[in-house]
């Protein structure tokens, strides 16, 4: 559903953007999203990045028998898409975990974007660079940690690196949450 909203509403989300990916933001087209939506199809081609203005999703990938795994969560502020930016297939399918507000920048605009603001590349290759690290992290616990080694790192690492100063927030999160971030 693409939404129309007030000038001054739309500042008002961009604005609690970082700067640059605020102005990328502003080149894209507002779309709503209810909860439990498939935003993306893993395998599907795409051509354009997703900035999170409001709202939560969870990046994850099904196996023939409906088997999922979750790769992680996004929250607003952050972007995803972009690894189709190359004109290859998507990596992963996206899903909303609540109601969400996305700014879809198609592939041009992401490149003239680029052109105009060069910092923002390196902004985005570590970003790429920071989900390809944590694809392999995934990779690793499946291959080297048990069930039980796989559910305590979930639990302990659902904070992130570097959160040990920042407190605790607690979330419900289900078994079959935990299995499908576990494998």
């Amino acid at each position: 559903m693409i939404t129309t909203r007030p000038a001054v509403e739309q500042d008002k989300l961009l604005a609690q953007l970082e700067p640059s990916i605020g102005r990328l933001a502003a080149r894209g087209i507002l779309r709503s999203y209810r909860k439990n939506t498939i935003v993306l199809n893993e395998g599907e081609s795409g051509d354009s990045l997703f900035i999170l203005l409001q709202g939560q999703v969870k990046v994850y990938a099904t196996d023939e028998n409906g088997r999922e795994i979750t790769y992680g969560t996004i929250h607003a502020g952050d972007y995803f898409g972009e690894m189709s930016l190359d004109g290859g297939p998507r990596s992963a399918s996206v899903m909303t975990v609540v109601p969400c507000l996305c700014s879809l920048v198609p592939r041009a605009a992401v490149q003239q974007h680029l052109a105009e603001e060069p910092g923002f590349a390196m902004q985005l290759v570590t970003q790429v660079i920071r989900r390809a690290r944590s694809a392999t992290e995934t990779a690793r616990q499946m291959a080297l940690l048990d069930v039980y080694g796989r559910v305590i790192h979930t639990l302990v690492c659902e904070r992130g690196p570097g959160a040990a100063d920042v407190p605790v927030q607690l979330t419900q999160i289900t078994h079959q949450q935990i299995a499908s971030r576990v494998g």
